[in-house]
């Protein structure tokens, strides 16, 4: 990922996302992890069969990066563990929600200005004019 997609203030929604999930061939579901306490979503995400089998086992927000190819267990590389308080299924069986303890110091991969893992991935406002702000806190 670039710099200026994940810290620029210019709005570049990529619409063709779902289209290259597909194009994987992977069977997933959409995979939301949302803090159980704040009730925050931190991340949006995919998972396989493997990927939620892993998460009931390890106890840990587990998900199938449709990008890489492979299992990818939230924290394993950072340390910023998203520990699950339970697992949840919408009405129509196509989507999860992992509600999550977090178990670091930030969720998302990327960094604020004092290169602390922000708490989760939602850190900009669309504004009106189109371009993007910083949510107060997360510079």
């Amino acid at each position: 990922m670039s710099k200026e997609l994940e810290e620029g203030n210019i709005l570049s929604l990529d619409f063709t996302k779902l289209r290259k999930v597909a194009a994987t061939e992977s069977d997933v579901v959409p995979a939301i992890a949302q803090d159980e306490e704040t009730g925050e979503v931190l991340i949006v995400g995919y998972a396989n069969e493997l990927a939620l089998k892993t998460a009931m086992q390890e106890g840990m927000a587990t998900f199938w990066s449709t990008s890489r190819n492979e299992l990818w267990i939230k924290g394993k590389t950072s340390g910023d563990f998203l520990e699950i308080v339970d697992i949840r299924v919408n009405c129509e069986q196509n989507s999860i929600l992992y509600r999550v303890r977090l178990k670091g110091k930030g969720s998302c991969h990327t960094k604020n200005k004092d290169g602390v893992a922000r708490l989760g991935c939602y850190y900009r406002r669309i504004q009106p004019d189109g371009t993007l702000a910083f949510v107060e806190g997360t510079e």
